[in-house]
């Protein structure tokens, strides 16, 4: 059985920003989803993830800055660094919750706890039982009100954390190009304590490339693509990607169109991006790292766009499987198909959770 890590669901903002039940199943989610039109058709949930055979998935914790422009719906909007903490506090609250509603949800702190999720879908293991285990992930710090307040979120299983959204107190993001903050650095120093994995994702390539030589922990982009699929500062250049596999991280490859083709423009049909355009991103970091040892799937998906704007073939998470097997008739072997749905990102993971 071929299982899947995936680096990137936004989860709870999903459940605070448009109201879904993550728990009821796509389609009863898009029977109740009619404000978001067509651009935002959801996706994600757990009958299709327990489907797709996604054991593991990074859950985030993500609220935007006010004003971003991201949302019209500011349910997870902050002005300050107190409204953040408690926007993402609601977040938190929401998975344990959500623990508690579904005996096939787990929170994973511990290796122990990654090893009782795995053993689920271990080859025999009744298919009833299956788990599928979450590592919250922090997209964007300014919830951590300041570096020693880290200690709370890590007691809470915080166990990755990304500076950047847009910028924040710690780091410039998308859309906000500055380095790493002398309070980013900090962070850093006391994540590296903790062993935390650091996310780079939505770093700026200044912040990235000092993060990355700065911090000794273990180091992924959860949700970026190459730059050769879309020349943006989003994505992350040869460079900054053979950065990341002299540090022994992963990246992300993000399911969503204009992220994987140059060629997407607004309003672009799903039929004119294959799946082909996924294969792409990831023999593309393959070539530049020399093996498939540094790409994973890092969704994002339901992030931002709907099913419309992710590669022709792909409904809902059910159909992640289709990436195996695009992989395999790329030439890719049966171990490298394995390392590139979840054994890459299993291998950092298991560091960030000694």
């Amino acid at each position: 059985m071929t299982i899947i890590l995936d680096a990137h669901q936004d989860i709870a903002y999903n459940a605070f920003q448009h109201g879904r039940d993550y728990l009821s199943g796509v389609a009863a989610i898009r029977r109740a989803d009619r404000r978001n039109g067509e651009k935002l058709i959801a996706a994600n949930g757990l009958p299709e993830a327990l489907a797709g055979q996604l054991a593991v998935v990074f859950a985030t914790l993500f609220v935007e800055p006010v004003g971003s422009g991201f949302s019209e719906n500011m349910q997870c909007g902050y002005a300050t660094p107190e409204e953040a903490h408690h926007q993402a506090m609601r977040q938190w609250d929401f998975y344990q919750q959500l623990f508690e509603r579904s005996p096939r949800l787990s929170q994973i702190r511990t290796q122990a706890d990654l090893d009782g999720v795995l053993a689920t879908w271990a080859e025999g293991a009744p298919v009833e039982d299956r788990r599928i285990g979450m590592v919250l992930l922090m997209e964007g710090a300014d919830p951590i009100l300041e570096p020693a307040q880290l200690e709370e979120w890590v007691a809470r299983g915080v166990r990755i954390i990304g500076p950047a959204w847009s910028a924040t107190r710690y780091a410039g993001g998308t859309g906000q190009p500055g380095p790493l903050t002398d309070l980013g650095r900090e962070l850093l120093d006391v994540m590296a304590g903790y062993g935390l994995i650091l996310d780079l994702s939505h770093t700026t390539i200044q912040g990235y490339m000092e993060a990355i030589e700065r911090y000794t922990g273990p180091v992924i982009a959860s949700h970026s693509n190459p730059t050769a699929s879309w020349d943006s500062q989003r994505n992350l250049t040869d460079e900054q990607i053979a950065a990341m596999a002299e540090r022994d991280g992963v990246i992300g490859v993000v399911l969503y169109n204009r992220f994987l083709s140059n060629e997407w423009y607004r309003g672009a049909p799903k039929r004119d991006f294959p799946l082909d355009i996924v294969i792409h991103a990831i023999d593309h970091i393959c070539q530049v790292t020399g093996s498939a040892a540094h790409v994973g799937i890092g969704t994002d998906i339901d992030g931002g766009f709907g099913v419309e704007e992710i590669p022709a073939g792909l409904d809902t998470v059910a159909d992640l499987q289709k990436i195996g097997d695009a992989l395999a008739a790329r030439g890719f072997s049966p171990a490298d198909v394995r390392a590139v749905l979840s054994e890459n990102f299993l291998r950092v993971l298991r560091r960030g959770l000694e």
